[in-house]
């Protein structure tokens, strides 16, 4: 059996990680996990609020990412999980003992971005918090495993060059 494949969709607010996320595990049929839904309570109220969270408010939330991940391993199952990972250190976290983890960072214009937030409906993340969300954000680095994905434009083509960029064909990577 091979290790299970683990991709992180990550990014802002905004910038189209479920969509992506959605799409590939759809593609790929892997299970779908969306990060924000791993949040604690506590996390939720605070971000509907419109405070940002801190990197204590961020640590259940990444023991429980990981803790998913690690059940999956467990199952052999491989899968897609959307998560800001908005720093190298969380990043970090997140593949800690875990190989199969790559990142495909989903990257939108501050103009999109803005456009996006303000025509959300149904998220408790208020578009108020994406200064503090960019102001966080440390791009994916050569040294980390993934790629970085522009999500402009037509949700198809992001699909389909994000699988390319990640290597993945039929589920398996290349």
């Amino acid at each position: 059996m091979s290790l299970p494949v683990f991709v992180v969709v990550m990014g802002v607010s905004g910038s189209g990680k479920t969509t992506l996320g959605r799409g590939i595990a759809e593609r790929l049929q892997w299970r779908f996990q969306e990060g924000d839904d791993l949040h604690p309570h506590a996390n939720v109220e605070k971000m509907s609020r419109g405070e940002p969270l801190t990197d204590e408010d961020r640590e259940p939330w990444l023991d429980a990412i990981g803790s998913w991940l690690d059940e999956r391993t467990l199952a052999g199952e491989s899968a897609v999980l959307t998560c800001s990972a908005l720093r190298r250190p969380y990043r970090d976290r997140i593949r800690a003992g875990r190989p199969g983890v790559r990142f495909c960072h989903v990257v939108v214009s501050a103009d999109t971005l803005r456009e996006r937030l303000e025509h959300r409906r149904g998220h408790y993340m208020p578009a108020s918090l994406l200064p503090s969300q960019l102001a966080t954000l440390e791009p994916l680095t050569q040294d980390e495993p993934g790629v970085v994905v522009s999500a402009e434009g037509d949700p198809a083509r992001v699909l389909a060059e994000a699988l390319d960029a990640l290597g993945l064909v039929e589920g398996e990577p290349r």
